[in-house]
């Protein structure tokens, strides 16, 4: 089935900003890009913020999803989810179409913090730490708030570290102090 023109047009704009950055990536490269003229673009997209803000959205949702579905496909058991996460997130890490947690890169090119895109970023951030609790919280853990946040920290330090260093150790150090805390969290 044909994407429909909205869908091209995220398509496009999303492999831009993943491979030259939000900011270097002007709305007549977009259209250039997408072979759309800039009129086709703004009539689904009222400015590029409203673009970029739904990639972003769109692109951290497709995440958690993965990350339910692969959990889910190994283990039913909460406790084992918990355990296996880093294995989900090494296997996200390691994949050639990862470019890292879109809203991580979005508020780094966008740290005024009344910028709507690092708002939008600061949000799915929380949701994701917020997943990360609930997971924590399913599997027994005593204090799942603080379990989630610290979690949340070392996956979004892994990532960032692993993106600068593609051979750096900074995902297996991160799990195992992910295994140390899991670990006295359920005992």
């Amino acid at each position: 089935m044909k994407p429909s023109m909205r869908e091209h047009i995220i398509a496009t704009a999303s492999d831009l900003f993943k491979t030259r950055g939000i900011n270097a990536t002007g709305v007549d490269t977009i259209a250039a890009t997408a072979d759309i003229s800039k009129v086709t673009l703004y009539k689904y997209f009222r400015t590029k913020e409203d673009l970029v803000m739904e990639i972003i959205a769109l692109r951290t949702r497709e995440f958690c999803d993965w990350l339910t579905e692969r959990l889910n496909k190994e283990s039913k058991d909460p406790s084992d989810k918990l355990n296996r996460l880093f294995d989900c997130i090494e296997e996200w890490i390691r994949s050639p179409e990862s470019h890292g947690l879109p809203f991580m890169g979005a508020s780094a090119e966008f740290p005024q913090p009344d910028s709507p895109i690092n708002k939008l970023s600061a949000e799915l951030a929380n949701g994701f730490q917020a997943y990360l609790t609930d997971l924590a919280n399913e599997a027994g853990a005593k204090s799942p708030e603080t379990l989630g946040q610290q979690l949340s920290m070392l996956i979004e330090g892994a990532i960032l570290s692993e993106q600068l260093n593609r051979a750096g150790k900074s995902l297996g150090f991160a799990r195992e102090a992910a295994m140390l805390l899991i670990k006295s969290n359920l005992a």
